[in-house]
């Protein structure tokens, strides 16, 4: 049995620690949510700011690749209603909060935010400054789609202070385009590349998935060939998340044996790798690559890059606010999401509370050991003799890596683990040894994707 089979079993991203299918939400309340961001916002505010998220749901057709929550129309008078209810729902925040929040990060998801007009996007916008300050070394950013996102919207975000853009490509090929129903040409992608460099944007991201639907490796080499020139300063290659389990992701259109599997799908990832190696582009973390001029690189060396439910980011904010349909906030000490539809969304807003239907409160273990994971997702190394970062249960995890030390994946000492080279493919899977909460209850049913 190769490495691959061995450990390509289901297994949480991590954007998060506990994962959402391991949230306590019985102990949970909105009341102990807002008492946990005020502490939480009143210990950091001042000196670090806050990061918002703002899900923007719309889309005018369906991307069968995407586990996203989106809602699809071609109607674009759902614009302004939602607005109103996003800048509602901050409006309620900055009510709750002691003080004027100070803005240090703001990313744009989906959804498309870019189907909405840039008149919009401004409207919205202005109206979450209105009661906040801006951070001095503010980040924001926006993920824009080849295909409807103008120079007047790189304009416009340019202008209120957007300088990253990260474009969906997803693959070339054509016949894979026609499988996940994402058809956009490489003149697309390269037009809205060269006028977001053009305007000013100092950190243009391309976002690339292996093992989708008949995708072969001709296919992720012409893909790389063709975004290596157009030389973005970041890039994502992440591996397609198979969850067709999941309610209303629309993985539909092709089948189980369409997909490329273990070894094969793994070789997709290997050699996009090393072609991005060739051309300047340095492995930061899990997935991402970033030139040495990109703020991510800096974060990844300087030990200050951060791993949130927006994924990668350059700096950490202990307070995450997240604004929109189904988006979920993190106060460092527990999470929040709102409900998932439009409908639920808009009637809690209507009576004036805050659209949260779960969340967790983090334990002290908890804690410990989303720095643990923390730690090895942005840093590939970890310690437990400091303060802080031990925990009863120490001796049980590392009888869980056992195996994985004696396969090379890392390294451990008497008080540290360092993910080795060819450890940085199950990276996953050597933060599930880490995680109690899943290996005390093991899940029953499908929750997660394939690790490798």
């Amino acid at each position: 049995m190769t490495l691959i089979q061995k450990y390509n079993v289901p297994g949480p991203r991590y954007t998060s620690y506990p994962t959402v299918p391991y949230w306590n939400e019985e102990d949970f309340s909105l009341s102990k949510w807002k008492e946990t961001l005020i502490h939480s916002f009143t210990e950091s505010n001042h000196a670090e700011g806050i990061s918002l998220y703002i899900h923007l749901p719309f889309c005018e057709s369906l991307c069968t690749f995407c586990g996203c929550n989106k809602r699809i129309t071609k109607r674009h008078d759902v614009e302004h209603p939602y607005i109103d209810a996003v800048l509602k729902e901050w409006e309620l925040y900055c009510e709750l909060l002691p003080k004027k929040p100070i803005i240090k990060e703001i990313h744009l998801g989906g959804g498309t935010p870019t189907f909405f007009s840039p008149e919009n996007l401004e409207r919205l916008l202005n109206g979450l400054f209105e009661n906040a300050a801006i951070h001095p070394e503010h980040e924001f950013s926006f993920e824009g789609h080849p295909n409807n996102t103008t120079r007047a919207h790189l304009q416009k975000l340019f202008d209120l202070g957007f300088r990253r853009v990260s474009f969906g490509v997803q693959d070339y090929s054509q016949k894979v385009q026609e499988a996940i129903h994402r058809i956009q040409s490489f003149h697309n992608v390269a037009k809205v590349t060269y006028w977001a460099r053009e305007i000013g944007y100092t950190s243009i991201g391309h976002d690339l998935i292996f093992g989708l639907p008949f995708q072969t490796l001709e296919d992720v080499i012409d893909t790389i060939d063709k975004t290596n020139s157009l030389q973005p300063d970041r890039l994502a290659f992440y591996s397609y998340a198979h969850v067709p389990w999941i309610k209303g992701n629309g993985q539909r259109g092709f089948k189980d044996e369409d997909l490329p599997k273990d070894e094969e799908k793994r070789l997709l990832y290997e050699i996009g790798k090393k072609r991005l190696s060739e051309n300047g582009y340095h492995e930061i973390g899990m997935d991402h690559f970033a030139l040495e001029t990109d703020s991510l690189y800096h974060s990844f060396n300087e030990r200050k890059l951060h791993r949130n439910f927006m994924g990668y980011t350059s700096s950490k904010t202990q307070v995450m606010i997240g604004l929109g349909v189904s988006s979920i906030s993190d106060s460092w000490y527990s999470f929040a999401q709102n409900v998932k539809t439009l409908e639920e969304y808009y009637d809690a807003l209507a009576q004036n509370e805050l659209p949260v239907f779960r969340g967790h409160l983090l334990t002290d273990e908890d804690l410990i050991i989303r720095k643990h994971i923390l730690n090895i997702m942005c840093q590939l190394h970890t310690s437990w003799n400091e303060y802080g970062y031990y925990f009863s249960e120490i001796n049980q995890v590392l009888d869980r890596l056992h195996e994985m030390e004696e396969d090379g994946l890392v390294i451990i000492t008497n008080h540290s683990l360092t993910v080795t080279e060819k450890g940085k493919a199950f990276i996953r899977n050597i933060c599930m040894a880490f995680d109690l909460r899943m290996t005390r209850k093991l899940p029953e049913t499908k929750l997660f994707s394939m690790t490798v």
